[in-house]
């Protein structure tokens, strides 16, 4: 095998050779070339009037120089495909400066023999148009030898733009592609005639269902940069009532990184149509309380946890330190953030909120500068059941890790809430809106941004609804919903985590900041898509309200005034502060009893 390799590996190298080597001949010939028809135009074709020794000296040292310029700005040297506009580019720079530097060599130094001054410069553009032309046509036969076969999958790629025209390519000049493009789908009506690499337009976002059956694409491909998912939510409906499998290509961004392959593409997912567009974030507001300090995430293991651990490492802090109590979870978030598993570095600890002197210890010994408190418990159903581990982790854990960033002299403290919390009517929101308090309780001992961030539902976050539904749907069904009305808030994990490092640039003491969620959605709808993408026939099955469940959630209590003071997509409100002494379990548990069921639409 070895052998194999290094076999192949210099035969790669030797072919690439062989063509640096015919195409820099080329490239030189066709310079001599030009200077020679560049002085037939200059003399009109009167070929006595012509120093043919002279004029061939000056096309074999014009040829030379830019073979060398070639050679040193990676022309030849297979840093550029074949045929690009990068290419096409070096090319250009190249040929001016030789047409530069031998017109001034024509003007200052000259021949023996009478040369035109403009001689180079009539060569430019013929050589130029000509070494363009060798390359237009050998991309021209790499195309027409690396189409996919006719057993490729016929597909319809909508969006006629930069992505759709990348995406086309890529799969036209790519032999084992899985997919064939057979037609192109934009609502343009500039781009009704419009062909894109031997690909037409053959009609609107309307036409999706007759152009599938006119073509018998069997894949709907969304080159869309940047695509709305108002927009993606139509086009997926579209294609799945016409039988098509929908799927995405990447993005913008990841097309500027290189050349993009079928493997590059994927299926829309129901993340894709319900997330939102990405947040826009004040990068200086981050920096200034993250870059160069100490921070400490809680419950680093979680999903919110652990995406925070890697969003948090590129503002540069000083330290980043993850705290759980579950050591693969750990090992998973060492590895995404810090590129490794080992469990040996100083940056994790493995360590339960609950214990109080623990934690205290932990801040002394390691003194953050931020906290990020994402440790929680947060099954609904499950806190129903088991009140009391409510509010030993989510009530008394929280108030463990507040008065260990008190004690320790914590700048910025960010407690991740809930949607849940905002007019309670379950164990867990009564118990999140319990840590809010403390929170608050902090802020005013403090005078310092101590504050929480409250929202909704989060995609695909372990154990979630998402991957619940997925799982079932897996298994043949039935999928369960609560009730055919039932909304819910959703964002995705790396939006909320976006917008909890953001509140944590522009919250202010005492605080509750709630995240924009955009308009609920029922989960209904979600089940429904989610079957509809599976192309599986599943049944679903009402339960009816869980204990403790609203129909409709809520962000805002009924007595929290909103302001949005510094971002667009972050109210700011505040909550009464609760101090440790007026704690009480029992106390809790009966008020959480008189209320349960009052709020619950």
């Amino acid at each position: 095998m070895m052998f194999t390799n290094e076999s192949s590996r210099t035969l790669r190298v030797r072919r690439a050779r062989y063509k640096t080597a015919i195409l820099s001949f080329l490239d030189g010939g066709i310079w001599i070339i030009a200077t020679v028809v560049a002085s037939q135009l200059r003399y009109e074709f009167d070929l006595t009037s012509t120093d043919w020794d002279a004029t061939l000296l000056l096309g074999i040292g014009m040829a030379l120089f830019f073979v060398i310029v070639g050679f040193s700005i990676g022309l030849y040297l297979n840093r550029y495909a074949y045929g690009s506009f990068d290419e096409i580019r070096v090319v250009t720079i190249a040929a001016f400066m030789t047409s530069v530097i031998f017109s001034l060599v024509l003007l200052f130094v000259g021949f023996e023999a009478e040369l035109p001054r403009s001689l180079a410069i009539i060569a430019f553009p013929l050589a130029l148009v000509a070494m363009f032309g060798v390359r237009y046509a050998y991309r021209l036969l790499i195309d027409r030898n690396r189409k996919p076969g006719l057993v490729a999958t016929p597909a319809l790629v909508v969006g006629a733009g930069q992505a759709g025209e990348v995406v086309v390519r890529a799969m036209r000049t790519d032999p084992q592609s899985p997919l064939r493009v057979v037609g192109l789908i934009d609502d343009d009506v500039t781009k009704k005639r419009l062909q894109l690499h031997g690909v037409p337009v053959l009609g609107g976002t309307q036409d999706i269902a007759s152009v599938a059956k006119q073509t018998g694409a069997k894949v709907l491909i969304v080159a869309i940069g940047d695509v709305q998912q108002e927009l993606l939510r139509d086009l997926t409906d579209s294609g799945t009532a016409a039988g098509l499998k929908v799927m995405r290509a990447p993005t913008i961004q990841r097309m500027m990184e290189g050349p993009i392959a079928a493997q590059d593409l994927r299926s829309v997912s129901i993340e894709d149509l319900i997330g939102r567009t990405a947040v826009d974030t004040n990068i200086e507001e981050i920096a200034g309380f993250i870059t160069g300090k100490k921070v400490l995430v809680t419950g680093a293991g979680g999903s919110i946890g652990s995406e925070l651990c890697v969003q948090l490492s590129k503002f540069g802090p000083k330290e980043l330190i993850m705290l759980d109590r579950d050591e693969t979870a750990l090992q998973q978030a060492q590895i995404r953030s810090q590129g490794n598993g080992l469990l040996d570095g100083e940056e994790i600890i493995l360590a339960n909120i609950r214990e109080a002197d623990v934690i205290r210890k932990i801040f002394e010994d390691r003194k953050p500068d931020v906290v990020f408190h994402a440790a929680a418990l947060k099954h609904l159903p499950m806190l129903e059941k088991f009140p009391h581990e409510a509010w030993k982790t989510n009530v008394l854990g929280t108030l463990n890790v507040v008065q260990a960033a008190m004690a320790s002299d914590v700048s910025t403290f960010i407690n991740i809430s809930t949607d849940k919390a905002a007019n309670p009517s379950s164990a867990l929101g009564h118990s999140k809106r319990v840590a809010e308090k403390v929170t608050a309780w902090a802020a005013k001992e403090t005078g310092r941004p101590y504050l929480s961030v409250r929202f909704g539902n989060v995609i695909g976050s372990r154990g979630s609804m998402l991957p619940t539904f997925q799982s079932l749907i897996e298994s043949g069904g039935p999928l369960t919903v609560t009730h055919p009305d039932v909304t819910r808030y959703f964002m995705t994990i790396p939006e909320a985590c976006q917008l909890v490092i953001q509140a944590g640039g522009i919250g202010r003491a005492g605080e509750v900041l709630i995240l924009d969620m955009g308009e609920p959605v029922k989960i209904l709808d979600i089940a429904k898509r989610m079957i509809a993408i599976s192309g599986k026939d599943i049944e679903i099955v009402y339960t009816g309200l869980r204990e403790g469940e609203k129909l409709h959630e809520e962000l805002v209590g009924v007595k929290e005034n909103l302001e949005r003071p510094f971002h667009e997509q972050i109210s700011h409100a505040t909550v009464d502060h609760l101090a440790p002494e007026n704690m009480d379990l029992t106390v809790w548990l009966e008020r959480m009893e008189d209320e349960k069921g009052t709020i619950k639409t």
